[in-house]
């Protein structure tokens, strides 16, 4: 059965650990949204390894729970919201599910809010940001899958955190809406390209996904780390571990 947002953030402090208290500052995430943000909350705010965390919300959501609450991101201009204390952070873009009400109430960022949210988590004094960005499978460039591939990732690290962990992870292909027949005829043949694409930029289960940036947030030295697709998917298929210290370094 799926667990939604608030009943991860509820597991996550039905009991008062010792290690809770002994954890690595304070995460702030933005975007638990989906199953990959339902995922990144559920491993990394319930591991009790964050002395303290936060999930960005846009609505109030009734946590009252030790250790893990919901920050309400104000209706105003990102540059504009108050700074709070952070340590890390994990932005993740995966829209809400309609049938889950709670998703809703969560502040989901846009791909758009990018370079302004990581000026933002910088000034909260975020030192550690990890951002998982799924793409259309077979439709990143070769060059750019191991590297920044966009202007706005340039911005981010040119912001100074001291890890920026980058991890692209391919998506399932959406489910587009036709106007006409004709639309319908030229998506169905362009639909063959999808089986052109290689095994290694298949999709994964949104816990691997979970599991390696949890692992990477753990082992990463500082610098700026980038999990090209092929490597998400080798790293879900046997020793993950292996994989990330490999491609950690």
């Amino acid at each position: 059965m799926a667990l939604d947002p608030l009943h991860a953030l509820q597991g996550a402090n039905r009991a008062a650990l010792p290690a809770a208290a002994a954890g690595a500052g304070t995460l702030l995430m933005a975007g638990a949204t989906g199953a990959l943000g339902q995922e990144l909350l559920r491993r990394l705010a319930g591991s009790h390894r964050f002395a303290h965390a936060r999930v960005l919300a846009r609505e109030p959501i009734r946590d009252g729970l030790r250790g893990v609450e919901t920050y309400l991101a104000p209706g105003l201009p990102i540059a504009q919201w108050p700074l709070i204390s952070a340590d890390s952070a994990v932005i993740a873009f995966d829209p809400p599910r309609l049938y889950h009400d709670r998703e809703r109430a969560l502040w989901v960022p846009q791909p758009s809010d990018l370079p302004e949210l990581a000026r933002w988590l910088r000034a909260c004094g975020v030192q550690t940001l990890a951002i998982v960005q799924p793409h259309d499978q077979g439709k990143l460039p070769e060059a750019l899958k191991r590297g920044l591939a966009s202007l706005d990732e340039q911005a981010v690290v040119a912001n100074g955190f001291d890890r920026v962990i980058l991890v692209r992870s391919a998506r399932k292909p959406l489910n587009a809406k036709f106007a006409n027949p004709a639309e319908r005829l030229a998506a169905w043949m362009l639909s063959i390209v999808r089986f052109m694409v290689p095994t290694s930029e298949q999709p994964v289960r949104a816990s691997k996904v979970a599991e390696l940036v949890d692992l990477a947030l753990r082992i990463a030295p500082p610098g700026v780390h980038v999990a090209a697709p092929e490597l998400v998917w080798e790293a879900a298929q046997g020793d993950m571990q292996a994989v990330a210290r490999r491609w950690l370094g």
